[in-house]
């Protein structure tokens, strides 16, 4: 039995823990995978390989909340948000691919830092009435899901100035983010990031993936959401610093 302990690869443990506390949030909150994803596994994989692994993960777990939270999902608000990210997603991989890997993953710790504080703080936001701004926030979540796979924040800060309820919210936001997903993946493969590399860690980071949506879903209704939320974004700060100066 001992033996059989010591065979177990503590990075292949690791990244089944990453995915698997990353689609709990996800289940919980209605986004936040790879914002929690992403700090974990850089650590272990780099932005190389956790970029496109997350990106993977991202794909089946977006599917299932949409499919069980699809009842305020509206085509009409998203749309041009869906065009503005889809054209920025591939300059987003050219940007990553042009950067040293320092300044990737010190620009994702700012990002998550930058990110947590705000919605600690949740300033009044002006409402945003003009369909305009539909394509700038969506660029900025393109750019940003296609460099890192964290494209949620400024379509969380979007949703916030539109005040979309809680169900258009979900329903909204996995609808965004399973196309953006499909269109990263689509790009990682033609940039041959899809490699043997990654897909080697594939079948753990699958029962992280399915054991954390299952445990979020089910205790969905028993965690109240508002507290849930606090403790992830401030694990999003600690991350980030992590990031900036480990």
């Amino acid at each position: 039995m001992n033996t059989d302990i010591r065979m177990i690869d503590p990075l292949m443990l690791g990244i089944a823990a990453a995915i698997f506390i990353a689609a709990f949030t996800q289940a919980v909150t209605g986004f936040g995978s790879a914002l929690v994803g992403m700090p974990l596994l850089t650590p272990m994989l780099g932005i190389a390989l956790g970029a496109p692994l997350m990106a993977l993960m991202s794909l089946p777990l977006n599917v299932i909340l949409l499919v069980s939270q699809r009842r305020g999902f509206d085509v009409r608000a998203v749309w041009r948000i869906a065009l503005a990210a889809v054209i920025a997603i591939p300059l987003g991989i050219l940007g990553l691919g042009a950067l040293s890997e320092r300044v990737v993953v010190t620009t994702l710790g700012v990002i998550l830092v930058g990110y947590g504080a705000y919605a600690l703080i949740m300033p009044r936001l002006p409402t945003l009435a003009g369909s305009a701004w539909a394509y700038v926030f969506g660029f900025l979540s393109g750019l940003l899901t296609g460099a890192y796979n964290v494209g949620g924040p400024p379509l969380v800060i979007y949703a916030a100035c539109r005040e979309w309820q809680a169900d258009e919210f979900r329903s909204n936001l996995q609808g965004l983010f399973l196309l953006m997903n499909v269109v990263v993946l689509a790009s990682h493969a033609l940039h041959g990031a899809l490699n043997q590399n990654v897909l080697r860690y594939v079948p753990l980071a699958l029962v992280g993936l399915i054991a954390g949506t299952g445990t979020g879903l089910v205790l969905d209704r028993f965690i109240p959401e508002k507290i849930f939320s606090k403790l992830v974004l401030v694990m999003l700060i600690g991350l980030g610093l992590h990031l900036i100066f480990g």
